[in-house]
């Protein structure tokens, strides 16, 4: 089937971009210490998670507990969740998860690591545990590094724990589009996480995981070897945020659309906020520029287009955010040129919990 066949509004991802950043990443990756840990809410897609396995990544990232489970179900082995799992029946399903793969979580807290230990404990499991550490993103986990200590050695008291290292992710400045900045304030963080390390060192806890980074970072974090995993996601697929960046990876998802009305100034097409995600701001067009979009729940606003259309005419958005948007869809279309060649579900859409 060729693009013009294709119901919109719809995803497509060009087959031989993603292909290509795939391996920008392993270039970036290829004489560092860092390895990929690729964020599974960039794609929610099992068969993209077991792509990127086969081709090198040492495990995934997911963000909840219901993402780990679909990944599991679909034999991915070794499963990072980057949160903490706080409410008492998600940490039984945790520690019964935990029995069929590898499982590492997030923690910031003594109460929090006591139930987990309980739960493995009833389960017969054992769960990995990184202490979040807050390293400027003024959200989840720990400050000082004494704080760090106390878990540290809290959770080395804890049967069917084990304690897996540090989480620093610093997503603050993953979209800071001067490369100097965002060097800059890498940098910072660095130094706080060296010192966190060697403190954590002289009281004698050896840290052997550092996990975080972005797409945004990956470069940077490769070159300064403190970091051991990569928890990047955004690079298969970019979008227009991250395009700002000039980074080493190109635009391979669109959101294909049809122009349903046009008039002097306006060009209308059928998607709109419940299928491009717009929490980093409107989709931008992929051939020509507009002067606004505005976007409604169906619909997004075209004015002033430069390119000419016609009415039933397809039309290519680069969402915004691929992360969002994503999670709006059930299916991807993998396209070369202007053919479908295959179509990959999307088995993680809309699960928040």
């Amino acid at each position: 089937m060729k693009i013009s066949g294709l119901s919109t509004p719809c995803l497509i991802a060009d087959i031989n971009i993603l292909k290509a950043n795939a391996d920008a990443m392993k270039g970036i990756l290829k004489d560092s210490p860092l390895q990929l840990r690729p964020h599974y809410k960039s794609h929610k897609c099992a068969t993209i998670a077991k792509w990127q396995i086969e081709n090198g990544a040492i495990g995934m990232t997911c963000a909840k507990l219901s993402e780990a489970e679909d990944l599991c179900d679909a034999g991915i082995e070794d499963i990072l969740i980057a949160n903490q799992i706080v409410d008492p029946v998600k940490i039984r399903r945790l520690a019964d998860l935990a029995n069929n793969c590898r499982l590492t979580v997030c923690v910031d807290n003594i109460e929090n690591i006591n139930a987990l230990s309980l739960a493995a404990q009833s389960c017969g499991s054992t769960i990995g545990c990184l202490i979040e550490y807050d390293i400027g993103m003024n959200r989840c986990g720990v400050i000082e590094k004494e704080e760090v200590l106390t878990l540290a050695k809290h959770i080395s008291t804890c049967k069917n724990l084990v304690f897996a290292g540090i989480q620093a992710y610093a997503g603050h400045i993953s979209h800071i589009e001067s490369l100097g900045e965002r060097k800059q304030s890498t940098a910072a963080n660095y130094k706080k996480l060296k010192t966190l390390l060697s403190y954590l060192k002289e009281q004698g806890i050896e840290v052997k995981n550092v996990s975080g980074g972005s797409t945004g970072t990956a470069e940077i974090k490769a070159a300064d070897g403190l970091y051991t995993e990569l928890q990047a996601g955004s690079y298969l697929f970019m979008d227009a945020t991250y395009r700002l960046l000039s980074l080493p990876f190109k635009n391979s998802l669109f959101l294909l659309t049809t122009v349903v009305s046009q008039r002097d100034g306006l060009t209308v097409v059928d998607a709109g906020v419940k299928t491009c995600g717009t929490d980093q701001g409107m989709p931008v067009l992929y051939n020509g520029t507009a002067k606004e979009i505005i976007a409604s729940e169906e619909h997004f606003q075209i004015h002033n287009y430069t390119q000419n259309t016609t009415v039933g005419e397809k039309l290519l958005l680069v969402p915004a955010h691929c992360c969002s948007t994503i999670n709006l869809h059930d299916k991807i279309y993998l396209v070369d040129g202007d053919k479908v060649v295959d179509r990959i579900l999307i088995t993680a859409k809309g699960i928040g919990k």
